[in-house]
């Protein structure tokens, strides 16, 4: 492109900039910075890769700077060697924030829990424990599969199960959880919560424990509104307004108010029997590291491949799953040697059944 046809000579910067920030993404920004030298130099100079990153994901306002590990740092001495600092800070913001917007895009999503953490309370441990909500059958050989919360007098009582995700930075979209319904209970009770609320966040002092659900434990970068929870034995999905940036891979489920009483004692309970959180890992290619105070972050490219979901993950979860079975067998063998019972005594619904809320 000649210079004297180039509209970025003739138009004042910052309309200039307003046109190109119109885009869709900055993918198409990096399209353009292949039209000419002139646009390449506009598009780093000005940071509009950033701007359209920050615009796709507001948590991205946390990142102090930008490094990529091993790469190597050139260094000049003398006259002008600042500017040359800035110049290639900037272009790796540029190739940071693309490259970080391609995966978003491009990856495919899928299931982004790697392990559960820790319950506010818990009716009978590990019977009733929140690892229970990895696995999706809500019966195993004959035992019921769930988490239960301890019973409360108080309905307004609310319960949190929290989670670390497979990626220090996991684009979140939509986070799906069943609630479980007592088949060995008279009128086969289904113990909901009224509402959810999700936090995404990282662990303040990576040296501590997070086997604690206290908020002081965590540092939240996000907090959604509320959603409405169906008294319904069904995976219900909760679909995000927006895709969410997960920063430092922690993510809370908080189960807002009870709507099921419990016949024995009176009290009120919240069961779950599944979650899944749905969303697209970022690493291996991008890693964080947490400054101090933990209100910024370091974003680091370690690879400029496009990470996948782990395919070892499905195995893992089969495995362990596999484990689960043959405890339980054995200890059904063990107990009165009678035949063991696979599978459920209804049918499994498909994933047509499942109910979407979406928040406007």
């Amino acid at each position: 492109m000649k210079n004297s046809d180039d509209f970025l000579n003739f138009l004042p910067c910052d309309l200039s900039i307003k046109i190109l920030t119109a885009l869709e993404g900055p993918s198409d920004l990096v399209r353009i910075t292949a039209v000419s030298r002139n646009w390449r130099h506009f598009v780093i100079r000005h940071g509009l890769c950033k701007h359209l990153s920050l615009q796709m994901f507001p948590q991205l306002s946390r990142v102090e700077r930008v490094n990529e590990l091993g790469g190597s740092t050139k260094g000049h001495a003398g006259a002008g060697s600042s500017n040359f600092v800035e110049w290639e800070a900037l272009e790796r913001e540029h190739r940071a924030y693309a490259f970080l917007a391609r995966c978003c895009l491009s990856t495919t999503a899928g299931d982004c829990i790697s392990e559960a953490i820790i319950a506010s309370s818990t009716d009978n441990y590990p019977e009733e424990s929140i690892c229970n909500t990895l696995e999706p059958r809500d019966r195993v050989a004959r035992t019921a599969s769930y988490w239960s919360s301890k019973g409360q007098k108080n309905p307004a009582v609310p319960e949190t199960l929290t989670y670390r995700l497979i990626a220090d930075l996991c684009v979140v979209t939509e986070i799906k959880i069943r609630p479980f319904q007592a088949y060995f209970q008279f009128g086969y009770p289904i113990y909901s919560a009224k509402s959810v609320r999700f936090r995404m966040g990282h662990i303040k002092d990576a040296d501590e424990s997070c086997q604690d659900s206290g908020t002081d434990r965590f540092a939240w970068t996000y907090t959604s509104q509320e959603f409405e929870m169906a008294q319904e034995n069904r995976l219900q999905t909760f679909k995000l307004p927006e895709p969410i940036l997960c920063i430092g891979g922690i993510l809370q489920i908080e189960l807002l108010s009870r709507v099921q009483r419990q016949e024995i004692d009176g009290l009120f309970y919240i069961c779950v029997s599944h979650v899944q959180v749905v969303g697209r890992p970022l690493s291996p290619a991008f890693g964080i590291q947490i400054l101090e105070p933990p209100e910024k972050f370091v974003l680091e490219v370690q690879s400029y491949s496009l990470p996948t979901l782990p395919e070892q993950m499905s195995s893992i979860t089969s495995l362990q799953m596999r484990v689960r079975d043959l405890e339980q067998i054995l200890n059904l063998l063990q107990g009165n040697g009678g035949e063991v019972e696979y599978g459920y005594e209804w049918e499994v619904e498909s994933d047509e059944d499942e109910e979407e809320f979406d928040m406007e």
